[in-house]
């Protein structure tokens, strides 16, 4: 999800409810233990230790509690304390004190309003009275500090803004948000799966899903080969030792699954590409008339994500890395961040999203490699997006531990941003690596690689389209495209010669041959946001005609199979929505 980013007074306002809540599930459960509250994206949240599990029956009565409190008007009041006057204050809450114990000032702040008392930083508003307008969405379960190894807490979120109206479009937006929502759509339209029985975060792609990844890797793969990438395959596990030479070991190690035993040598199941395109480079020395070199794969990674943080298909463990590597030399290096960017609009654009949030994500914490590689690096970024005259944001600390990166966030239909392509500057690897070319001088210098993708993942990405398309798919898209309707049985034979006739054509269509009523099979066909319905009755049969009809419910009316053909490959060619 992209930053919080709103003002300091709808902050306050959030915050505040956050306690106001708080005080509110302190009046209904006076044992309960607290966790934090903190303010996110549009809302808040407070985790909270209860007697009994709660249910969305609750949250009314807590919304009422929370009124209550509001309409008296009551002020919030801050006082800074001695630590050990802290630990008297919140001594029945082991929460609290643990995060007191942490603390490495003597002194620190709480909050008070009404009968809630709260450690607390602050800022809030002035009194409760000035919280106008809230609503409590959904209560989830959470590991105390992210632990799966510490309590499971209550966690009820909910959204504040500063007028009825802010708050009654995003309600609206979270009620068609939730029509859209992949996991919801993935189960109707029967694309993809989860099992626990193989284990939480590892996708099973249904045969409608998998026909739309093949057709956004068909067209991946002949992009990327207009664009004088190769294409290449890398195998699926390698020796731990590759690992530690390459950092991931070291500085990506929580991520990573535990080493297996392969007749005494330990190896690991492959989180990136990168090394493996690395060792198929250093298999000969290449000269400076080679490079760039750009190697693009599929290339199915895995990566250890805690079971509290998996969703749907945006956070899994197994996924298919839309990944390529470019091996350049220095000069060479700003146009090809500029070529991966414009490839990777082009990429967005086709696939309709329109709207984007661009960040530069510089040297993280834990890092590799030299200050200087790393602000040689990021330099090279800044030139060019400004090269490119993009509007970007900086992601202070959100590099990878090899090198900074461009983020590009997608907005959907709705808004809403997600994890888009990256493209990343690496001196480090090829460093660690020792991985050169032969200049023009005839002496050996190092490479620069860049790291990248331009659509993120396929599941992710096809997550996000689903829910940008509520899973009405553009034609081109469609894993079905057309459905041919016959009225009754004897029209049966005509519904079959049109369906070979199309699929004749490289459509992807079906006969509905149920024996249903015409309008059911309408209905359902529109429910599986099928883009064309073909009705076939005695008129059309004896004229070679179809009727048709849109899921939209538009009627076009009757029309040849040659006149609709040309429609429908129109739409197909120039990828339509």
């Amino acid at each position: 999800m992209a930053t919080v980013n709103h003002g300091a007074q709808l902050e306050k306002i959030r915050h505040s409810a956050s306690h106001v809540m708080a005080e509110a599930v302190q009046s209904l459960f006076p044992e309960v233990k607290f966790g934090i509250g903190p303010v996110i994206e549009d809302g808040f949240y407070y985790d909270f230790d209860l007697p009994r599990p709660l249910t969305p029956e609750d949250l009314p009565a807590i919304e009422a509690r929370m009124a209550e409190n509001i309409a008296s008007d009551v002020p919030f009041t801050r006082e800074e304390v001695e630590k050990e006057e802290a630990k008297k204050i919140f001594a029945h809450q082991p929460y609290k004190l643990e995060l007191i114990d942490e603390l490495p000032d003597e002194k620190m702040t709480i909050y008070r309003q009404g009968s809630f008392t709260d450690l607390c930083k602050g800022p809030h508003v002035g009194s409760t009275g000035e919280i106008k307008a809230f609503k409590l969405l959904t209560i989830a379960g959470a590991y105390w500090r992210g632990d799966e190894k510490r309590p499971m807490l209550q966690r009820i979120y909910g959204v504040a803004f500063e007028a009825e109206e802010e708050l009654e479009r995003h309600v609206e937006k979270l009620a068609e948000a939730a029509k859209r929502d992949h996991r919801k759509l993935g189960r109707e339209l029967d694309l993809f799966s989860f099992h626990e029985e193989a284990g939480p975060g590892l996708v099973h792609w249904h045969p409608k899903g998998a026909v739309v990844r093949r057709i956004i890797e068909d067209f991946w793969i002949e992009e990327h080969i207009k664009r004088g990438y190769d294409i290449v395959y890398t195998p699926h596990i390698a020796k731990l030792d590759l690992w530690k030479a390459s950092g991931h070991w070291e500085l990506y190690h929580e991520y990573l699954y535990s080493p297996m035993d392969v007749e005494g040598q330990e190896y690991l199941i492959k989180p990136m590409n990168c090394p493996a395109h690395i060792l198929m480079y250093k298999t000969r020395l290449r000269s400076y008339r080679e490079l760039p070199i750009r190697w693009a794969e599929l290339g199915t990674v895995y990566r250890f994500e805690r079971s509290g943080v998996l969703h749907g298909l945006t956070r899994v463990r197994g996924f298919t890395q839309d990944d390529a590597h470019i091996f350049c030399r220095p000069d060479q290096l700003e146009d090809e961040v500029v070529g991966v960017m414009e490839f990777a609009f082009f990429m967005m654009r086709t696939f309709g999203f329109e709207e984007y949030d661009i960040l530069l994500a510089t040297r993280p914490e834990k890092y590799a490699g030299t200050i200087e590689m790393w602000e040689r690096a990021t330099e090279t970024l800044e030139r060019a997006l400004k090269r490119l005259g993009l509007r970007y944001q900086l992601d202070p600390g959100g590099g990878v531990f090899y090198g900074p990166k461009i983020d590009t966030k997608l907005q959907d239909a709705l808004g809403r941003t997600w994890q888009g392509p990256t493209n990343q500057v690496d001196f480090n690897l090829p460093q660690r690596f020792e991985i050169n070319y032969v200049g023009a001088d005839g002496a050996e210098h190092p490479v620069v690689m860049i790291h990248r993708t331009v659509l993120g993942s396929m599941e992710r990405f096809f997550g996000c389209l689903i829910e940008h398309y509520g899973g009405a798919f553009p034609v081109w898209l469609a894993p079905v495209q057309v459905v041919i309707i016959p009225i009754a049985d004897r029209h049966l034979e005509y519904a079959s010669q049109v369906e070979a006739e199309l699929k004749g054509s490289g459509m992807r269509a079906q006969v509905d041959a149920r024996s249903e009523r015409m309008n059911l099979k309408i209905r359902e066909a529109q429910l599986q946001k099928i883009p064309y319905m073909l009705i076939v009755g005695d008129k059309e049969m004896e004229a070679a005609m179809v009727s048709v009809r849109l899921r939209s419910g538009e009627d076009l009316g009757s029309q040849s199979v040659e006149a609709f053909k040309a429609m429908a490959r129109e739409a197909i060619a120039e990828r339509k929505p």
